[in-house]
């Protein structure tokens, strides 16, 4: 029996890394969780991933993982639901299809929102006929261990959706922080180009990446260097968020790297293809 919780039924929108990951957190704080996939075997997979990642936890005191998983299920397109957030590719045509297509399969009551770390929140909210009720609810890698969740409110958002989303937030044990509708919103207006200078750098040849990300993690006492985090977002996400930061404010100086953009036209993207800034098995 469903815990009686507001936005007892989620409909999570892509089963990748992001998306497995916000379903794994939602169904954990006891919600129903429908997640669909276009892509063939990849809800598959993302179940996969999500009974690694809860049977690790679960060594640590957390939720027993066949427990969470039993109320995660397959969908083969959209359902109704009370909440859908998306977390597709970062590409705006793609969410602006997922979010028209929301829009006449959802009830009217539901909020709809995106994970997307770059992308206008007003410009998705254009495809449905519920821009009030259209959010950003940007979650970060790995999702079920950082805490962050970057509340994003579009032109038209109202304060209701806004105070909702923002409380779930806080029910899936993340802490939120709301910003306004601009391109990369406020997380990735600072870190993509922090990501494209040490490009840069190695580009350069001022360094190895190896001791480019070194003196970023001790020197600044980052977890993680800047090479090595963009593998971990994948490399043609990073130059899709720049592209999106240049075009959305008019300044070159967000132009992706050309080493950058070199790696992403081999097909080396970060630890999702087994290579990038550096090799991953």
């Amino acid at each position: 029996m469903m815990p009686n919780l507001r936005f007892s039924h989620v409909l999570v929108v892509g089963a990748g890394q992001m998306g497995g990951g916000i379903a794994q957190v939602v169904a954990a704080s006891g919600r129903r969780v429908s997640l669909h996939d276009a892509a063939p075997g990849a809800v598959d997979h993302g179940l996969e991933t999500m009974r690694k990642s809860l049977a690790k936890l679960a060594e640590k005191g957390g939720a027993v993982p066949d427990e969470v998983l039993a109320r995660v299920e397959p969908a083969d397109d959209l359902v109704p639901a009370d909440l859908m957030i998306e977390a597709v590719v970062e590409d705006a045509a793609v969410k602006e299809d997922v979010f028209r297509r929301a829009d006449s399969t959802l009830p009217p009551e539901a909020i709809l929102a995106s994970n997307t770390s770059s992308i206008p929140i007003s410009s998705l909210a254009t495809a449905t006929k519920r821009p009030d009720r259209v959010i950003g609810m940007h979650f970060f890698n790995p999702v079920p261990v950082l805490k962050l969740v970057e509340i994003v409110r579009g032109k038209e958002t109202s304060d209701e959706t806004a105070e909702a989303i923002t409380e779930l937030a806080g029910e899936l044990g993340k802490t939120p922080a709301v910003a306004n509708d601009f391109p990369g919103f406020v997380s990735n207006r600072i870190l993509m180009p922090f990501i494209n200078e040490a490009v840069w750098a190695l580009h350069d040849g001022v360094a190895e990446a190896e001791a480019i990300d070194t003196i970023a993690r001790l020197g600044f006492a980052h977890p993680m260097g800047p090479l090595s985090l963009a593998d971990l977002i994948g490399l043609d996400t990073c130059v899709a968020i720049m592209e999106v930061l240049r075009n959305g404010l008019g300044d070159e100086r967000y132009a992706p790297c050309p080493l950058l953009q070199e790696l992403v036209s081999e097909g080396k993207l970060g630890r999702k293809s087994g290579a990038g800034f550096f090799v991953y098995r």
